[in-house]
């Protein structure tokens, strides 16, 4: 759910005035005049819309004040409700609404998505890379200046404190498929760690550090990987002076954007057919002729894997190849019988 919009408040004002115009109406001739349920309801409504049938029994000097005064609150109630609907609908709070509404039913409808907490320079860039990779993703920020500026794109995006399991919930934690925190204080990087790490026990995380000292409590908090923005920074300028080439041509495979060969790192799952399989065999039946750069097994990392090496579950396969051989690569991977998991 995206966070409601407050200013429909506005219209319950003149609505609450207007109904108890109308209580205060047919109770007022039931006291005063004596009529009952039924007339005292049709002598309010007359009044207070002022058609004109006229009065259902003579009405005292007390009634007739008392209808004047109705008369007046009345028509002033409804003047008022009716001011406050077209304004509303004028500066467009209603279509807001509707599309909060809509945007609430994509994101129930995503799977696998990522969420990206916190929509500063670093949370621009990483939203412009998942565009880029055509991956869906959500926003969570609570900064009505950049609300306002999200809004103008139309992607998805949720208003609250990332902070909170509630806002999390709403931006459909429990179908992520990653969460990346790009919060402007280490202090909120480490609570939306903590809050999704509670939330989805083996998702994903990456925090982002301003401070080195903050890494390691981002990483006891849950983070799966932790960035320092400037450390990076320093380090991709330092690597672009030094080996620009082969900074660009690694660029240029990450980003996968126009280019025939693409750097992926894919997951084996238990139950698939490349679990048992050397990795001469698997790169040629499976992966139509895919390049294993690397495996990451238990920490360690075997780069090149062996041609002997037998692949197995949870293995991490660091491969380069085209669209097609890394496609077919990740199917390989995938589960194709339910085997349990043993802890």
């Amino acid at each position: 759910m995206i966070a409601r919009d407050n200013s429909l408040r506005r219209f319950f004002g003149p609505l609450i005035l207007l109904l108890v115009t109308m209580v205060i109406g047919v109770i007022g001739y039931m006291v005063i005049e004596g009529w009952s349920f039924t007339d005292s309801l049709f002598m309010m409504a007359t009044s207070i819309t002022t058609v004109g049938y006229g009065e259902v029994h003579p009405l005292s000097a007390v009634g007739r004040i008392f209808s004047i005064g109705l008369i007046f609150v009345g028509l002033g109630s409804i003047y008022y409700l009716f001011g406050t609907g077209v304004g509303l609908i004028f500066e467009g709070h209603l279509n807001r609404r509707w599309e909060h509404r809509r945007m609430e039913k994509r994101i129930d409808s995503l799977d696998g998505h990522y969420i990206i907490c916190g929509f500063g320079r670093v949370g621009q860039q990483v939203a412009e890379t998942l565009v880029r990779q055509k991956q869906p993703f959500v926003i969570v920020d609570i900064d009505p200046t950049v609300i306002e500026s999200v809004l103008i794109d139309h992607p998805l995006l949720v208003v609250g404190n990332a902070t909170e399991d509630a806002t999390l919930a709403r931006a459909g934690i429990e179908r992520a498929g990653g969460l990346i925190t790009a919060v402007a204080t280490d202090a909120d990087n480490v609570f939306v760690t903590l809050s999704a790490r509670a939330l989805r026990p083996g998702m994903p995380i990456v925090a982002r550090a301003n401070h080195d000292d903050v890494i390691p409590k981002l990483r006891r908090a849950g983070a799966t990987q932790v960035v320092s923005p400037y450390a990076m920074a320093g380090q991709q300028m330092a690597l672009l002076a030094a080996r620009p080439a082969t900074v660009n041509f690694v660029e240029t495979l990450l980003g996968g954007i126009d280019v025939d060969l693409i750097l992926e790192d894919v997951r084996i799952e238990h139950g698939s057919l490349i679990v048992g399989m050397p990795s001469s065999d698997a790169r040629r039946q499976l992966a139509k002729g895919a390049v294993f750069l690397a495996v990451k097994r238990d920490g360690r990392v075997l780069a090149p894997p062996p041609i002997e090496h037998q692949f197995q579950a949870e293995d991490v396969i660091a491969a380069v190849g085209t669209a097609e051989q890394l496609r077919a690569l990740e199917e390989a991977c995938q589960s194709r019988v339910d085997v349990p998991v043993i802890a």
